[in-house]
């Protein structure tokens, strides 16, 4: 089963690599609105979850993020981290580089201790304002399955123009202020094979984020329901495998199973 989440907040929730994790979803409530309709997705396919509710303003989300800040400043937990994620790609909002400024201040008045994070696909990098907005935050977390742009097409699947390539470049640009995050599995998808966790994809992979040198690499696998039924999680000595290449390249690193 699929997972479309409350917008413009939702949980806390417990983050398998963030900690207690409140979450900022910039699209709609009722479906999924991506720059990628990535066959593993736990929102589902683009064309399943079509919304019909309009993205949430800027004042919408600020005024629920007060809210419930206060609420938890009162009644707990506090807050490890106040993460954009969601329905589909946070940085597609019009609105994100300010809705960003409006959450550094708001995490400032009460969980300065707090990070910000954001999940984001790389798709709008080469806008200049979401390229700042994601300089400010704690946590600037970049998708980066594979440098194979097959395989991007095949299993991550861009609604627009995607060139690897030149989102590389651009995440070379934030000057370590970055983490890569990467989904290793195995399995197929439409007869397909779509695994990525031998070393024809792992060394170039492994190559491009040397060169991009991001302050962190998280890695994972498949965790919940996906809407391809034949993808299988990556055992935990892959990631293990993997995860020792990168500590050896001098990379933090962290692996979720």
């Amino acid at each position: 089963m699929t997972v479309i989440y409350p917008s413009p907040i939702f949980g806390p929730v417990h983050s398998r690599r963030l900690g207690v994790s409140l979450g900022i979803n910039l699209l709609p409530a009722d479906g999924k609105f991506c720059s990628f309709d990535c066959v593993y997705c736990e929102c589902g396919l683009n064309k399943d979850r079509r919304p019909k509710q309009k993205l949430p303003t800027r004042e919408e989300v600020k005024d629920a993020l007060r809210a419930k800040l206060e609420e938890m400043k009162i009644n707990g937990p506090a807050p490890d981290v106040l993460t954009f994620a969601g329905n589909g790609e946070p940085t597609a909002h019009p609105h994100f580089a300010q809705i960003i400024d409006d959450t550094l201040d708001l995490r400032d008045e009460f969980f300065p201790n707090a990070k910000v994070s954001v999940l984001t696909n790389g798709t709008m990098l080469d806008r200049p304002q979401v390229f700042e907005a994601l300089y400010k935050v704690d946590n600037n977390i970049v998708k980066l399955d594979t440098i194979n742009q097959d395989y991007i097409e095949t299993v991550d699947r861009p609604t627009g123009k995607y060139d690897v390539r030149s989102v590389i470049e651009l995440m070379k640009l934030f000057k370590g202020h970055c983490i890569v995050q990467t989904m290793f599995m195995n399995g197929t998808f439409e007869g397909k094979d779509v695994s990525n966790t031998s070393n024809a994809f792992v060394e170039p992979w492994l190559e491009a984020v040397k060169y991009i040198a991001p302050s962190q690499v998280m890695i994972y696998t498949i965790d919940r329901d996906t809407p391809g039924q034949e993808l299988v999680k990556a055992t935990h000595e892959e990631l293990d495998g993997i995860l020792e290449r990168l500590k050896a390249a001098g990379i933090s690193a962290t692996a979720s199973y």
